[in-house]
């Protein structure tokens, strides 16, 4: 049976530990963030949340935290200075012990309330944040600010450290989690499956990749389909699942790349979907194909958690997630012929071969990535910097 954070430290007196990041949506940082919510609320403390709210809202509530709503999700300067005083009362008024920063703007109104107010920092830095402007890593610099700063992976921490200079005795490694009872391959009845087949008219008996990630570029949707027309499979349908979040013109780029692919009818881009254990087991193999290096990649693990294929790109925490013909494969970044000669290899493999390296997969998630470790690891540094 999984520890709970209350396994690891019983409850007792606890501090209030506020939560601040832009709004609260369905990517990684808003679901960690209601996981840590939950985390503190069963080790005796009392979570709260500030952003500008979002469908998560509810599930933060749920955990037994609170959301305060403040204008977060803005990077206008006179509206960081602003918020720093409205997160200033906010700490005062609640008496907070510990401001958790999950994202630049909101930190760096986060780290002026704080110094004001007196209490403790933290931060936990999510990405490789891009510096393609002058002052931009000035701007990313504030997520290494923290009295102790939480690197999502090896790799981040090793970005922390070349771009910030930040001395490595306040880094921790904290990998993301997945809930290993919700991602069981056990737990997924077959009319849930069906159900998605039939809505995402999936066709019977024909091999089927799935790609989750929201439609932006560098989540390599269009690298998939143009490797999808270079395999040797001619069979393989794609799934493309995420929502556009307003990029329409992305969208319907990638319809038009399918076409004039040839590939047009084995495509599918079903937008967002709330049953993702089940998307999973719907595939053949699941795809993360990300031009750009991800600081951890939640979706590699999900799929490895319900022991299915996974081919990831070989670089940032990809590399740290996916063993190469242990638990799933590497491929190189943007390269659509090296990933579909790694598909043809995955989709190929023995039915006994492929189930084996689905049992290993979800060995290696329960034994180093389920939420768990990553909630009673960050109850450990909230402790630490409270002496």
């Amino acid at each position: 049976m999984s520890e709970s954070p209350a396994d690891v430290h019983p409850p007792g007196p606890y501090p209030v530990v506020l939560q601040v990041l832009p709004a609260l949506g369905g990517g990684g940082v808003e679901r960690g963030t209601v996981e840590m919510a939950s985390a503190i609320a069963i080790a005796g403390g009392r979570p709260l949340v500030a952003s500008a709210g979002g469908r998560l809202a509810a599930s933060v509530e749920r955990a037994g935290g609170r959301n305060v709503v403040l204008p977060l999700d803005s990077k206008n300067p006179w509206r960081i200075w602003r918020n720093a005083a409205l997160l200033e009362a906010l700490i005062r008024r609640e008496r907070v012990d510990i401001v958790h920063a999950r994202s630049r703007a909101p930190a760096w109104s986060a780290w002026l309330a704080a110094r004001r107010a007196g209490v403790h920092f933290v931060t936990t830095y999510h990405a490789p944040y891009g510096e393609g402007f002058p002052l931009k890593r000035r701007y990313n610099a504030v997520m290494a600010k923290g009295e102790r700063v939480i690197a999502i992976s090896h790799f981040i921490a090793g970005v922390i450290q070349a771009r910030h200079g930040v001395d490595p005795g306040r880094i921790r490694v904290i990998h993301r989690g997945v809930d290993p009872a919700m991602f069981d391959p056990q737990t997924v009845g077959s009319e849930r499956i069906l159900r998605l087949a039939r809505s995402w008219r999936v066709p019977d008996g024909q091999p089927t990749v799935v790609l989750p990630g929201r439609l932006t570029r560098w989540k390599g949707q269009a690298v998939l389909i143009e490797a999808l027309a270079r395999m040797a499979n001619r069979d393989v349908c794609a799934v493309l699942v995420g929502a556009d979040q307003g990029r329409h013109r992305y969208a319907a780029e990638l319809v038009a790349l399918a076409e004039r692919l040839g590939v047009g009818a084995r495509v599918r881009l079903v937008g967002h979907c709330d049953d993702m254990p089940a998307a999973m087991m719907l595939s053949d193999v699941v795809v993360n194909a990300s031009t750009e290096p991800e600081g951890f990649g939640r979706v590699v693990i999900e799929a490895q958690a319900m022991a299915r294929p996974v081919v990831g790109t070989d670089h940032g925490g990809a590399v740290e997630t996916i063993e190469h013909g242990v638990t799933g494969w590497r491929a190189a970044p943007g390269d659509p012929a090296a990933l579909a000669v790694v598909l043809d290899q995955a989709l190929a493999m023995p039915a006994a071969e492929r189930a084996a390296l689905g049992r290993r997969a979800r060995a290696a998630v329960q034994a180093h990535y389920t939420v768990q470790a990553m909630q009673a690891a960050t109850i450990d540094v909230y402790r630490e910097v409270l002496g």
